[in-house]
């Protein structure tokens, strides 16, 4: 399952750390609030993406994973036209 950064933007309080520590995967904005892709963390920057959430001294970052949407059907609310009252 592939895992992707994500950023609080509430509790960030733009040191930076987690750029430096990940800039193939963090850039910060004119403010020098973190901006991530979105995208999921590759494999090999694995540990850079893990070294940037544990340097956040507000633990604004944390990595989460990505779900795989369900394949089973989800079942309606609606009663069936054999079953509702008229």
């Amino acid at each position: 399952m592939a895992v992707r950064l994500q950023v609080n933007p509430i509790a960030c309080d733009a040191f930076g750390y987690c750029a430096e520590l990940a800039p193939e995967l963090i850039t910060l904005d004119e403010w020098g609030y973190p901006r991530m892709g979105g995208q999921p963390v590759p494999v090999e920057l694995a540990d850079s993406a893990r070294a940037a959430v544990r340097s956040c001294p507000r633990q604004a970052i944390k990595l989460v994973q990505d779900r795989a949407p369900s394949r089973e059907r989800v079942a309606t609310s609606r009663p069936s036209p054999a079953t509702h009252p008229r």
